[in-house]
């Protein structure tokens, strides 16, 4: 697996998001599944697992990734994040959010960053954290104050570097002018752009930056024509049945060009977005093996500047119909 830079952490270009393995995003899933999902991950070479505290029910998601992890931790990049699993009886915050229930409760008290670094810790079964998020920004906390919280952590050896997950190109330097930020974490793919001025701030200050939901919450593999009722993306506003099935015949051009290059839909999104920037990587997530070993192909694959140039285009007429996390 090719191998790019966050600040000063070394991971795959293409890594693994935990996130679909723990059940009530995709629909139900069992821990053996989930635990060969993560071990073909591991295998192909996506030594970059991000994972929460939030993902599943009492820390399931870190639980499954620290027994994934157990006797290779050292191949391992392990990130985390902190904010939404709040502990009982803590005060909460709104974050609005694109999907149908409208907010997420987020707490990035100062006071309780170490608690959250402890817990994870035990889930995780480590005693480092390799890459620490706050999840969402808490408008309730300065997110220097918060960030000083951080530096705490790195300075007591209980997390190796910092990052920031869907924050604003001035948040990030705020928080970079009291401990330097190693990757930031927002949503970024052929159908969410990434903001331009975070990306700017991020290529000054040497900020990584780590792209999650890269193939539109599964919508850029070209297979989802409906979902399961168990299916999270019901939440979505672009996978009603109406905006799916306008946003499909939208994405036709994408692909059909795939098809001529190939590489399936999903892999020519994974390229596609690894070409915007040598300091850019990606956590698809998939329950599959052969899906993964798929997504993981994509990191050797070179896009032609007039191939760049026909995806631009495409995209450029592309108009998303529904709104999406963020």
């Amino acid at each position: 697996m090719k191998t790019r830079t966050l600040g000063s952490l070394r991971v795959p270009a293409i890594g693994f998001g935990a996130m679909v393995l723990s059940p009530g995003v995709y629909g139900d899933v069992d821990d053996a599944r989930a635990e060969a999902a993560l071990k073909a991950a591991l295998d192909g070479g996506a030594t970059h697992v991000d994972t929460s505290d939030a993902y599943g029910v009492d820390g399931h998601n870190e639980r499954l990734v620290g027994r994934a992890i157990k006797g290779r931790r050292d191949e391992v990049v392990v990130a985390t994040k902190f904010g939404l699993a709040i502990p009982e009886g803590e005060p909460s915050r709104s974050h609005p959010v694109g999907y149908a229930f409208n907010e997420l409760r987020v707490n990035a008290d100062p006071r309780l960053i170490r608690r959250y670094a402890e817990r994870s810790l035990r889930n995780l079964d480590t005693d480092v954290i390799d890459l620490y998020y706050s999840h969402y920004p808490d408008p309730g906390v300065p997110i220097e104050d918060m960030t000083g919280a951080l530096a705490e952590l790195v300075r007591d050896g209980l997390v190796k570097h910092i990052g920031l997950s869907n924050v604003t190109a001035a948040q990030l330097r705020a928080a970079h002018a009291v401990h330097p930020v190693t990757a930031v974490q927002n949503e970024w793919s052929m159908w969410r752009p990434v903001d331009p001025g975070l990306l700017a701030a991020a290529r000054e200050l040497g900020v990584g930056i780590v792209a999650w939901s890269p193939l539109g919450t599964g919508f850029l593999t070209g297979t989802v024509r409906s979902l399961a009722e168990d299916d999270f993306r019901h939440n979505a506003p672009r996978f009603s049945a109406e905006n799916l099935a306008g946003n499909n015949d939208r994405y036709a051009p994408i692909r059909a060009l795939a098809a001529q290059l190939g590489i399936t839909p999903a892999q020519l999104a994974l390229a596609w977005l690894l070409h915007q920037d040598e300091h850019v990587v990606t956590i698809p997530g998939s329950r599959t093996p052969a899906h993964i070993e798929e997504n993981l192909a994509a990191a050797d694959l070179t896009l032609h500047p007039d191939t760049l140039a026909r995806i631009d285009a495409a995209l450029a007429k592309f108009e998303v119909t529904g709104g999406t996390l963020l």
